[in-house]
């Protein structure tokens, strides 16, 4: 059995909740990833942000990414998996929820220790099932 933990990139970097937009952005360009999970102080898992979240809910409303903070676009609570899940258990919440990079949390003190993107599952699992995912993941909605 495959588990989450195994198909992760591990080492996720947070982007603190109060820092902004424009910190975010940068951090990303440094990493090479479209997206960041948003942790608390307490290293709570708040969100993800995504590069896409910036540009259509900041800058294309006219908001200042330099004053706008990442905790303004934590809404909801986060799709998360355990280490220890089984990797199919991650596809099926990826696909059940649409979501294209879930957080992997360890147990039983529910830390972030890394995330999951599409290209780690293109890397990692069977190529009929990577196919099926990205039609589910791809799909428009009704």
């Amino acid at each position: 059995m495959t588990t989450a933990g195994e198909i992760m990139h591990p080492g996720a970097e947070c982007v603190g909740e109060y820092d902004t937009l424009a910190d975010a952005a940068r951090t990303m360009r440094e990493r090479g990833v479209g997206a960041l999970p948003i942790c608390g102080d307490d290293q709570k898992l708040l969100g993800i942000l995504t590069d896409r979240d910036i540009v259509l809910k900041c800058v294309a409303e006219g908001l200042d990414p330099n004053r706008v903070r990442a905790v303004d676009l934590a809404i909801g609570r986060p799709m998360v998996i355990e280490e220890d899940e089984d990797a199919e258990q991650v596809l099926r919440i990826m696909e059940q929820h649409l979501v294209r990079r879930l957080p992997v949390i360890n147990h039983p003190d529910h830390k972030l220790v890394g995330m999951i993107s599409e290209a780690d599952i293109a890397r990692h699992m069977p190529q009929e099932r990577v196919a099926e995912f990205v039609t589910t993941i791809c799909a428009e909605k009704d």
